[in-house]
């Protein structure tokens, strides 16, 4: 990267992360987090604002960064690139705001679909976890044997 951002005029000082996480100040309760119960909070991680290994500072709640690899996608970009808890922050993440995990998170009240935990909002990958191997079409030598 070039000491100026072309795409927004910034330069590459103004995105000192080190910087911008010292400008946080004292990492308390903020608009986005939510308020975890005793269980949920002991080794979570970092309450504070941190930089990942890609330079980009995770829990400010600014999501434009110049270092981070979705200002600098291409069609090279692999997007394992983006993967792991390094992108999440254990407290700030705003995911945490959603009815369900507020209800688990604060209130301790499992999701109450089975698995629901496990659900993307139009594919129940957990369907067919109750199935006999039969009853989901499977065949070869791992199927379930004929009764």
């Amino acid at each position: 990267m070039t000491a100026n951002n072309q795409s927004n005029g910034h330069s590459a000082e103004e995105h000192d992360p080190a910087k911008a996480l010292e400008a946080l100040g004292a990492p308390e309760l903020d608009p986005y987090e939510i308020d975890f119960l005793p269980e949920f909070e002991r080794g979570r991680g970092p309450r504070a604002a941190f930089v990942n290994e890609h330079g980009v500072l995770i829990g400010d709640h600014e999501y434009e960064s110049p270092n981070s690899p979705l200002q600098q996608w291409s069609t090279e970009t692999d997007p394992a690139v983006m993967a792991g808890d390094e992108w999440v922050h254990p407290f700030k993440d705003i995911g945490f705001r959603s009815e369900e995990n507020r209800q688990f998170f604060e209130q301790g009240i499992l999701p109450s679909s089975p698995g629901s935990k496990f659900m993307h909002p139009d594919k129940d990958v957990a369907y067919q976890d109750g199935l006999s191997a039969e009853d989901a079409g499977e065949s070869g030598p791992d199927a379930a044997p004929d009764k």
